[in-house]
């Protein structure tokens, strides 16, 4: 490869395009700098393909490759939770997209050759046939592959991350002091009370993960539950839960695509964190089969991460390529409108931003605990990935990025009875 040209040194190519300052160190292999020099942070670019990365990536992911592969070396934090490094970045660094004269400059400067994309890491999630097969986009087979990248990792990766719980959705605090199994079981209640679960009742819980919604309702409230999850790794797991924790009677855990569920008639159903994976194109299809599988005056609890408007744009490269392929993202007043045009009654909504953020620490702090286990498990570049991605969302959510909201809806029993208490005893 070509050497570094003289004329533009990478520090200088960097303040171009971040004019206010970088409120970290930054050093490069060419012996350029810049930042403060007294900063506890350090960001060092070691090598010419993390250059090349860069260059042709321009964005979150150019530097998450070169991340990924260790040409992006980021010390001061620990790697499992480099949150105040992405902190800084999200808060503090404002990138301006340099002028044309400006790009050819800095590009004739630092050498053509770099122009040349060294191939993505092997974590990275996009296959030829993903690109060339955009249109199927949510197709049944598509989804299944994007489920196993995401959630076939390693069932004991998990376990080092989620705790006890293996709930990977937003929990609930109920004081600050709060454990992470102690929200997380909060949660779980707080669905179950306002889906007013009693003994005996039918509950379906759809993309149920590890099976925590389906063993809480069985066991704390004594209702039949099926979950449906489109990983086998995390069907696996739920039914060994099941078993040891003497549900069989009352609990089931199917490696299933919820559109395939055959039964009817549920008094319940139960969507936390699946909304996300389905497509904003296809909520009808989703909301429509919903109510399809519910009784008259049954109840919908839907929980989902939410923009906070509903203006539709991508995830961002890192996460769709890293974390949640063909993930996407709207605001509640979309997903709410969905399902009242679906024939659903919206009769609650809210948000609960604050409590994902303090989930996501809580997950970073584990995963920071269990670091020298969890890079035997699945690796370091994956679980520096996961640092990386835990810490941003956590900021995400800080600055009201993305929201978590839940709302319970219910399906009518003609003529109009909601079946609905006039103050529901959850909201006390």
């Amino acid at each position: 490869m070509t050497t570094l040209a003289t004329q533009v040194s990478i520090a200088e190519a960097l303040t171009t395009v971040t004019p206010e300052g970088l409120p970290f160190r930054f050093t490069a292999y060419d012996g350029s700098a810049t930042g403060p020099a007294d900063s506890p942070i350090h960001m060092h670019l070691a090598n010419e393909r993390g250059l090349s990365y860069i260059l042709t990536a321009p964005g979150d992911l150019g530097m998450v490759r070169a991340y990924v592969m260790g040409d992006l070396e980021i010390t001061g934090v620990h790697p499992a939770n480099p949150y105040e490094f992405m902190r800084m970045m999200l808060n503090q660094v404002h990138f301006e997209r340099p002028t044309t004269a400006e790009a050819l400059r800095i590009v004739r400067g630092l050498g053509w050759a770099h122009l040349k994309p060294p191939p993505p890491p092997p974590q990275e999630h996009l296959p030829k046939w993903r690109r060339t097969f955009e249109g199927f986009r949510h197709s049944r087979l598509r989804d299944k592959a994007a489920i196993h990248h995401h959630y076939d990792v390693s069932n004991r990766f998990y376990e080092l991350i989620l705790g006890p719980s293996m709930t990977y959705t937003c929990a609930v605090y109920p004081t600050l002091d709060s454990t992470l199994e102690e929200a997380q079981y909060e949660k779980y209640d707080l669905v179950a009370r306002k889906l007013d679960l009693k003994p005996g009742m039918r509950l379906l819980d759809v993309g149920c993960g590890w099976g925590g919604m389906v063993r809480h309702a069985a066991r704390e409230y004594g209702v039949t539950a099926l979950g449906v999850t489109l990983s086998s790794a995390q069907a696996e797991w739920a039914a060994e839960a099941i078993k040891r924790d003497g549900l069989e009677d009352r609990a089931e855990v199917r490696y299933l695509d919820y559109r395939d569920v055959p039964e009817r008639d549920f008094d319940a159903i139960s969507s936390i964190g699946l909304t996300e994976h389905i497509g904003v194109r296809n909520y009808p299809s989703y909301f429509g089969f919903l109510l399809d599988r519910l009784r008259p005056g049954g109840r919908l609890l839907n929980h989902s991460i939410t923009r906070p408007d509903n203006r539709y744009r991508s995830t961002g490269a890192f996460i769709d390529r890293y974390i949640f392929p063909d993930g996407e993202l709207i605001g509640s007043g979309r997903i709410i409108a969905e399902a009242q045009d679906a024939g659903f009654e919206v009769r609650h909504a809210e948000n609960l931003r604050e409590h994902y953020a303090l989930t996501l620490t809580a997950w970073s702090d584990n995963l920071q605990s269990h670091w020298d286990e969890a890079v035997a498990e699945v690796g370091p570049a994956t679980a520096k990935i996961w640092g990386l991605y835990l810490a941003a969302c956590r900021v995400g959510f800080e600055r009201n990025n993305t929201q978590l909201h839940q709302f319970l809806a219910v399906k009518l029993d003609p003529p109009a009875n909601a079946h609905f208490p006039l103050r529901p005893t959850w909201l006390s």
